[in-house]
């Protein structure tokens, strides 16, 4: 098959997936064309989904793959409280997988983009030695209202949307799970002003250093509070990475749902710094060039 043909194919696919109708042109011009709604913010995003890093050929099928591609992007605009709009997806395969992949890969991620109710509205389609994936989302907020890192204020709480380490362990066993974006979390935590959010791809240690830093702050945090996945470590749960739970802090005042944990809180000393039960945590969550 031609790539003219797969991508006539990708485009007919994407017709009876989720439309938005901000996308006024979508899949078959050299360009997408959105027109956005007055009194809105515009967020973007970008996820690589490499082989043998993110995945492998033997642990999860094409349209697997697709799934993960889409809904860690998504999770990313469940970190800002967006609500999604469009997607753009670069796709790279070996030869030797040719169209019978790309077509599962895209009906992997149709189904999460219906689910999500996010538009395919264009990307790319190359040959290369491995599958790599580049995945752009782009969600809306009202304008100014989309949660940063940068918000932690000193003496806020800290919380989690759901449990930790399930990922990890699921990984450990040779039975990686897919991710669970928070998107409707995300949109409640917004409306409801928490402060400071981001999503879990990377593990807490990490994520939250990184929460921290960005809010120019330090944190505590109590291991007997922190929410485990059935049979998961505490290791697991602190530095496992791929739990795509939201993170975030909100002021004493603010009743945050039902279901979410508080686990620490926000605290004034050294930038970065987490402390865990009173001593220094390290950051060992997942880093691409650690």
């Amino acid at each position: 098959m031609r790539e003219t043909e797969i991508v006539e194919q990708i485009r007919r696919q994407a017709l009876t997936s989720y439309r938005d109708k901000t996308v006024v042109q979508g899949i078959g011009d050299d360009c997408a064309i959105v027109r956005p709604r007055a009194g809105e913010d515009l967020v973007f995003t970008s996820d690589f989904v490499l082989e043998d890093r993110h995945f492998t050929l033997k642990t999860h099928s094409p349209a697997a793959v697709g799934e993960k591609a889409l809904a860690r992007s998504i999770s990313d605009l469940a970190a800002m409280g967006a609500e999604p709009v469009f997607c753009l997806v670069s796709l790279a395969v070996p030869s030797k997988l040719g169209g019978p992949f790309v077509k599962s890969f895209y009906e992997g991620l149709l189904r999460t983009a219906k689910r999500y109710s996010i538009a395919l509205a264009g990307g790319d389609l190359s040959r290369f030695d491995k599958v790599i994936a580049d995945v752009t989302c782009c969600g809306r907020v009202p304008r100014g209202e989309a949660l940063l890192r940068s918000g932690a204020k000193v003496g806020h709480r800290i919380y989690l949307t759901g449990k930790l380490g399930a990922a990890a362990h699921a990984f450990n066993l040779g039975r990686p799970i897919l991710p669970k974006p928070r998107l409707k979390e995300g949109m409640v935590l917004r409306k409801l002003g928490v402060s400071a959010a981001i999503d879990l791809s990377d593990g807490l240690s990490l994520d939250l250093a990184r929460l921290c830093q960005a809010s120019n702050c330090s944190a505590e945090i109590d291991a007997k509070r922190l929410p485990l996945a059935r049979n998961a470590t505490l290791d697991e749960a602190l530095n496992g990475g791929e739990d795509y739970e939201l993170l975030f802090t909100a002021a004493p005042k603010i009743k945050v749902p039902a279901g979410m944990s508080e686990i620490g809180v926000i605290t004034r000393q050294r930038p970065s710094l987490v402390l865990m039960n009173g001593h220094p945590l390290q950051s060992k969550g997942f880093d691409h060039f650690a």
